[in-house]
């Protein structure tokens, strides 16, 4: 963390006590272009979007876009996301300024059929491997507006329609494709 991070941190942290109930403008938050090129490719072209946005000290929560506004957008939505789930957990949100620990989720569903799980991680994600736990979705795996390729690739190669399951929970796909394999 930088210095100019560091007090805009601790500026923050001393004017979250004027107040309990914390938006996303409460907190310390650094928006940053990012270059990051394929090395296996020619192009000149980012691989990723060009710039993030992210709250100071967290790791949970990170946006990107293509400028500045649309990665502030995005770290908007993700903020919102992560707020809901905690207010649905019962967990308060953390003070803004503070340091929040990468908390895993759990991982029970996704990996109750571990050979289903690394098959759909190469063959419908495209990776070698990945951590996925039972909050996961293939929203974490792309920056489209829809799931779309993703679903039609799991119809592709499961033959099973997740097209309505808009959260695109990765536990829930996995459930689903295992059920159709049973049958």
């Amino acid at each position: 963390m930088s210095v100019k991070e560091a007090l805009i941190a601790a500026w923050k942290f001393c004017l979250s006590f004027r107040k309990s109930a914390w938006e996303l403008t409460d907190y310390p938050i650094v928006i940053r272009k990012q270059r990051i090129a394929d090395p296996a490719s020619s192009s000149p072209e980012p691989v990723h979007p060009a710039y993030s946005a992210r709250i100071v000290n967290w790791w949970v929560v990170t946006g990107c876009g293509n400028n500045p506004g649309e990665a502030a957008e995005d770290l908007t939505a993700q903020f919102a996301r992560m707020r809901d789930g905690r207010r649905r957990d019962g967990k308060p949100l953390p003070r803004p300024g503070t340091k929040v620990p990468l908390e895993f989720a759990p991982s029970n569903r996704v990996h109750a059929h571990p050979e289903l799980t690394e098959d759909f991680i190469q063959r419908v994600l495209g990776l070698d491997w990945a951590f996925v736990s039972d909050e996961s979705s293939l929203w974490d795996f792309h920056t489209d507006k829809t799931n779309d390729l993703f679903n039609a690739k799991i119809k592709d190669v499961y033959g099973v329609d997740v097209s309505d399951i808009e959260s695109g929970n990765l536990a829930m796909i996995l459930g689903r494709i295992h059920a159709a394999q049973i049958r």
